[in-house]
C-alpha cells in the first residue's frame, strides 16, 4: 500500500516538462489559436513550415517552436505576440505584421507585467514598430535573435529594438538590431545585463535611463548617431564595448555616477568619443579613444572622476575641459597615453619624464570665442603658445596628467566587425533617411 502513494507522491513533484506533450501545430488559419487554447501547462507546440495566424496570447507555461521555418503574422493592429504568463519559450520563428501605436507599443513579441521567466531566442522579428518590449515582466532573456525594425518615419518616431521597463533582472544577450530608433531602451529598470549585442543604423545602440546597478559589455555599436547614451544611471559597469564610425559621440554620462568604464574602443565618432556632462565618482580606465573631432569633453563640474591608463590617439582635439583649476587625470602613479605627447622615457619605467596638459590657454579662448580661429597662424597666438610651453606657470587651470604613458592600450577588433566598420563609414545610412539632430542634447556645453 505504501508504494503507490509513494509513486503519486512522486508524480505529483515531476517539472511539468516531464509530463508535458508535444503536438504539432499545421500551418492553417485559427490551428495556432486553438492550440494555445489546448495546450496544457508545459506542452511543447511544434510549428508546421510556413505562415501561422496572429495574433496570439500566451497566458500559460507552454513552448512555441517555429523550428526556423515557421512564421507569425500579425494583423498590423497591437502586439504580434502578447505573454502575460510565465515559464514560456518562444523560438525559431519569423515575427512580423505589428500595428503602429506607441501608446500601445505595439510590437513582435510584449512581455507584461504578469510575465516571468520568459525566454526569447533565435527569432527573427522583422519590421514591427518595437521589436521586443519588456514592460514588467520579470527575469525575462532576450537571445540571439535578429530584430530588424522599421524605416517608414523619421528617426525618432520609429520603435526600439528591445524596450525595457522596469524589468529586473533582464538578460539580453547576442542579438543584432539594426534600423528603428535605439537598438536598446532601458528606462527605470534594475539589475540587468546588455551584452554581446551588435546594433547598427540606429539613434542610439543603447540608452540608458534610471537603470542602476547594470551591466552593459561587449556590445557593438556600428554607424549609429551615438553608441551609448547613459543617464541618470549609478553603479553601472561598462566593459569591453566598441563604438565605430558613430556620427556624433561614442560614448556619453550624463547625471552617471558610481560606474566603471573599462576597455571600451571608441573610434572614429564624427564629433566627441566621451561626453561627460555632470557625471561623478566614476572609473574611466583601460579605454582608447580615437579619431574623434575631440577624444573627451567633460563640463558641468565632473571632476570627480578617476582616469587611468586610457589611449587618446589622433583625436583633433584631445580633452575639451573650460575650468580655473586644475584637474589631475592619474590615478595611483598611473596616466594615460598621448599621441601627441613628445616625450622620452630615460628610466625605462614606462611613464613619460614629463607631465603633459592636453590644452592651453588658446584652446579656451577658441572654445568661449570661435571667432578667434582665424587668428590661429598669427604670431601672437604662436608667441602665446611658445611662452606657456616655457613658463607653465602662465597656463590656465585645466587637465594635467603627471604620469603619462609611453605606450597605448591596444583593443583588437575582429575582422568581420572592421568589414562592417569600413562600410558604414563608405556609406553611412543617416546621411539617406530622413532624420532630425538627435543626438546632443547638450551641444551648447
Amino acid at each position: 500500500m505504501l508504494r503507490p502513494v509513494m509513486m503519486i507522491l512522486a508524480m505529483a513533484v515531476l517539472p511539468l516538462q516531464v509530463l508535458a506533450a508535444t503536438q504539432s501545430v499545421p500551418s492553417t488559419d485559427g490551428a495556432l489559436i486553438s492550440a494555445i487554447a489546448g495546450a496544457a501547462p508545459g506542452d511543447v507546440l511544434l510549428l508546421d513550415p510556413g505562415p501561422h495566424q496572429g495574433p496570439i496570447e500566451l497566458d500559460r507555461p507552454v513552448t512555441i517552436d517555429g523550428q526556423g521555418k515557421a512564421k507569425i503574422y500579425g494583423n498590423k493592429t497591437g502586439s504580434v505576440i502578447s505573454v502575460t504568463g510565465t515559464d514560456i519559450t518562444i523560438r525559431g520563428l519569423e515575427i512580423a505584421g505589428s500595428g503602429s501605436a506607441h501608446e500601445t507599443i505595439d510590437s513582435g513579441i510584449q512581455l507584461h507585467r504578469t510575465a516571468a521567466r520568459i525566454l526569447v531566442e533565435d527569432n527573427r522579428i522583422l519590421g514591427n514598430l518595437y521589436g521586443v518590449d519588456i514592460h514588467g515582466a520579470k527575469q525575462a532573456t532576450v537571445r540571439e535573435n535578429v530584430i530588424i525594425g522599421r524605416r517608414d518615419h523619421r528617426l525618432n518616431s520609429r520603435g526600439n529594438g528591445i524596450y525595457v521597463w522596469n524589468a529586473p533582472g533582464t538578460l539580453v544577450e547576442n542579438n543584432e538590431i539594426q534600423f528603428g530608433r535605439d537598438g536598446i531602451f532601458v528606462n527605470t529598470s534594475n539589475r540587468g545585463v546588455f551584452r554581446g549585442n551588435l546594433m547598427r543604423d540606429l539613434r542610439f545602440a543603447v540608452h540608458y535611463m534610471y537603470a542602476h546597478d547594470s551591466e552593459i559589455s561587449g556590445n557593438v555599436s556600428i554607424g549609429n548617431h551615438l553608441g551609448f547614451a547613459l543617464m541618470y544611471s549609478n553603479r553601472i559597469t561598462v566593459r569591453d564595448n566598441l563604438s565605430l564610425a558613430d556620427r556624433d559621440q561614442g560614448l556619453m554620462l550624463n547625471y552617471t555616477n558610481k560606474s566603471d568604464l573599462v576597455g571600451n574602443l571608441v573610434r572614429g565618432a564624427g564629433g566627441k568619443c566621451l561626453f561627460i556632462y555632470n557625471a561623478h565618482h566614476n572609473l574611466i580606465g583601460d579605454n582608447r579613444f580615437e579619431g574623434c573631432q575631440t577624444g573627451i569633453h567633460f563640463t558641468a563640474g565632473s571632476e570627480s572622476n578617476a582616469l587611468t591608463g586610457n589611449a587618446f590617439i589622433a583625436n583633433k582635439t584631445q580633452v575639451k575641459y573650460v575650468g580655473t583649476r586644475d584637474v589631475e587625470w592619474s590615478f595611483d602613479g598611473r596616466g594615460n597615453f598621448w599621441s601627441d605627447h613628445p616625450v622620452f622615457d630615460l628610466d625605462g619605467n614606462g611613464i613619460a619624464d614629463s607631465r603633459f596638459r592636453p590644452n592651453d590657454l588658446v584652446d579656451h579662448i577658441l572654445w568661449s570665442q570661435p571667432a578667434a580661429g582665424m587668428l590661429l597662424g598669427s604670431p601672437a597666438v604662436q608667441l602665446i603658445r611658445w611662452s606657456q610651453a616655457h613658463f607653465p606657470a602662465t597656463l590656465p587651470g585645466g587637465v594635467v596628467d603627471s604620469f603619462p604613458l609611453m605606450k597605448p592600450i591596444e583593443i583588437p577588433v575582429p575582422e568581420e566587425i572592421v568589414s562592417l566598420e569600413m562600410a558604414a563609414r563608405a556609406n553611412p545610412v543617416w546621411l539617406r533617411e530622413r532624420t532630425e539632430n538627435v543626438s546632443d542634447p547638450l551641444a551648447s556645453h
